[in-house]
């Protein structure tokens, strides 16, 4: 169809949007089209903008590889990655939840551990952090028989693909939880860690003078037939940038009570201080599915 003006052509492209056959496809490319060609209006986009943007789109792509998803960490930057979640988790958004972000570090085939072992593969100094976990159903039940998948950065800040120092899978394993729904390991306390800057994330940071550390944390995956796929992250209270995290995943209901202990441990060879985190997972039925890994 020949266009008229400007507003004849959004027209136009919501015309060839709905000729869609599928009909999420369809919904949501109208709805894509339509707040796209409103946004350009609203801001009044430019031509060298709109060329920069595509650049930077551009750049999103080459950024990434088998060890880093610049996609990924950018719609995290965005909060989008965040609203996706929170919009599809406790009751579709209507009450709090331990769901949380993904994050670009996940990995497949991670080691079984049995319970109360330990996720450290080759010498991992820091502190000692024992963890006690609980996944439960909506009704406070146990639930037995589900795959705890955790891993989590170093104390110094670094994933075990981002560290020579580190051995392959260290901080990686996968638990099952037993007849009361419990899970527990021994592992080092995480630290915070940036986000990497030298691409376009990076850019956009500087340009709103944004700082780019994410605030200590943990994660988990918990999986189980008949139960949806549970991803969430622990983060450690107290940490200076819980208000400040460049990925906006913190939510108060995953604020972790790391405890400090300075007597004692309970078993030899680990020193003062040492710490514990108990904490309740809960979800909720549905489809058990694994996300795509953003590494490989």
């Amino acid at each position: 169809m020949i266009v008229k003006d400007q507003r004849h052509l959004t027209d136009v492209v919501l015309a060839e949007m709905q000729k869609t056959p599928d009909p999420r496809l369809r919904e949501i490319m109208v709805a894509l089209a339509d707040h796209l060609h409103q946004f350009i209006r609203q801001v009044k986009l430019t031509e060298p903008e709109f060329q920069a943007a595509l650049a930077i789109i551009n750049r999103v792509g080459q950024a990434s590889n088998d060890s880093h998803n610049e996609a990924a960490v950018m719609a995290g930057s965005l909060g989008v990655s965040q609203l996706v979640c929170l919009l599809n988790n406790g009751n579709m958004g209507e009450s709090e939840t331990t769901a949380n972000l993904l994050g670009p570090f996940w990995r497949m085939h991670v080691p079984r551990v049995a319970n109360g072992g330990t996720l450290l593969r080759s010498p991992t100094p820091g502190p000692t952090l024992y963890v006690r976990g609980r996944v439960l159903d909506r009704n406070g039940a146990a639930v037995a028989g589900a795959d705890i998948d955790i891993w989590h950065s170093s104390p110094v800040g670094l994933y075990e693909q981002q560290d020579p120092e580190q051995a392959e899978m260290n901080l990686r394993g996968m638990f099952t939880s037993d007849a009361d729904g419990r899970f527990w390991f021994k592992t080092v306390r995480p630290a915070g860690y940036p986000l990497p800057v030298g691409g376009p994330v990076g850019d956009l940071l500087r340009a709103q003078n944004r700082q780019h550390f994410r605030p200590a944390h943990m994660h988990f995956m918990i999986v189980k037939p008949k139960f949806k796929t549970l991803i969430s992250q622990v983060y450690v209270d107290g940490d200076p940038l819980l208000n400040n995290d460049p990925q906006f995943g913190v939510t108060r209901a995953l604020v972790g009570d790391y405890v400090r202990h300075d007597e004692a441990a309970p078993e030899d060879g680990v020193e003062a201080p040492w710490y514990t985190l108990d904490f309740d997972f809960t979800i909720e039925p549905g489809e058990s599915r694994l996300p795509k890994p953003p590494i490989k």
